[in-house]
């Protein structure tokens, strides 16, 4: 396939995760500190507000995050940042860490217009792809640094070495 790759929904994290992910980064940013109001986070992580609300309450029946009423209420972690780790969020958000139906351990279905699974390769690729990438995602916490990379416009613009 020439030119840019397409991607499906089901292949990619959701908007819904990845705004779980930053708040969540954003509320262990401030372990500790007391509860963090919800328009702060919105404003500091540019999630809209309505949807953050929904995210937020998810995220509490969860088990997350705790959540205080009154003025001087807000959300924050319910565990210690270590604690937290990104295939448990992704799992709580996404449902599945698998790529495609075939793959995904607690919410399996069968492929369409597939090979019977026991003969289908690509599913023996996507459950090895599933396995090392839970493996990886339960390994890291929101307590761990995780390095800032440009961005692929920034990288294709900085001159190649020889």
């Amino acid at each position: 396939m020439r030119g840019r790759a397409r991607f499906t929904a089901a292949s990619m994290l959701s908007q819904k995760t990845r705004y779980s992910i930053r708040a969540l980064q954003h509320l262990s940013d401030t372990w500790r500190q007391g509860p963090v109001r919800l328009d702060t986070i919105a404003e500091a992580q540019n999630i809209p507000r309505k949807f953050l609300t929904v995210i937020l309450s998810e995220l509490v029946r969860g088990g997350l995050v705790n959540s205080t009423r009154g003025r001087d209420g807000g959300y924050e972690l319910a565990l210690p940042p270590v604690d937290v780790r990104y295939g448990d969020i992704i799992r709580l958000t996404r449902g599945s860490l698998a790529l495609v139906p075939c793959a995904a351990r607690n919410a399996h279905e069968h492929c369409s217009n597939c090979l019977p699974e026991a003969e289908c390769r690509l599913r023996g690729l996507m459950l090895t792809l599933r396995d090392e990438m839970a493996a990886m995602l339960d390994q890291v916490t929101l307590a761990d640094p995780i390095t800032l990379q440009p961005s692929f416009d920034v990288a294709r613009d900085l001159p190649q070495s020889a």
